[in-house]
């Protein structure tokens, strides 16, 4: 068994982060305490949850933290088309990063359904 590290949606999500505090970096200035810092939280949770969630230690615990990641992830795709329809992001931007949450969002959707019915036992997916 490996580290939360070996988990592709991990490693995709850390990818997120970077890619959503590079995307909010010329937002302007008054969103900085807004739309910025509450974008970079959202993206920022999703590895901490999963990483939090895999050291539980229990498939329930995991469980809890990947939903917060998920929920997380929900909640970054709102902030997108948000930050997309005020004009804060290109039409590039916004794709590239919202791909990537959805690719994401999906990957931990899967790997709830798979810990909930017992498919997947290893810590990984």
């Amino acid at each position: 068994m490996g580290t939360y590290k070996d988990l592709s949606a991990w490693q995709k999500s850390l990818n997120l982060a970077k890619m959503v505090y590079l995307s909010t970096a010329d937002f302007p200035n008054e969103e900085r305490f807004g739309l910025v810092n509450q974008m970079r939280r959202c993206a920022v949770s999703i590895p901490s949850n999963i990483a939090e969630g895999y050291g539980r230690g229990s498939d329930k615990e995991l469980l809890r933290f990947l939903y917060v990641a998920l929920g997380s992830s929900n909640e970054l795709e709102t902030q997108l088309i948000l930050s997309f329809e005020l004009s804060f992001m290109s039409e590039e931007a916004f794709k590239n990063v919202q791909n990537l949450n959805t690719e994401v969002n999906k990957m931990l959707s899967s790997l709830i359904y798979r810990r909930k019915n017992g498919l997947d036992k290893n810590h990984r997916t």
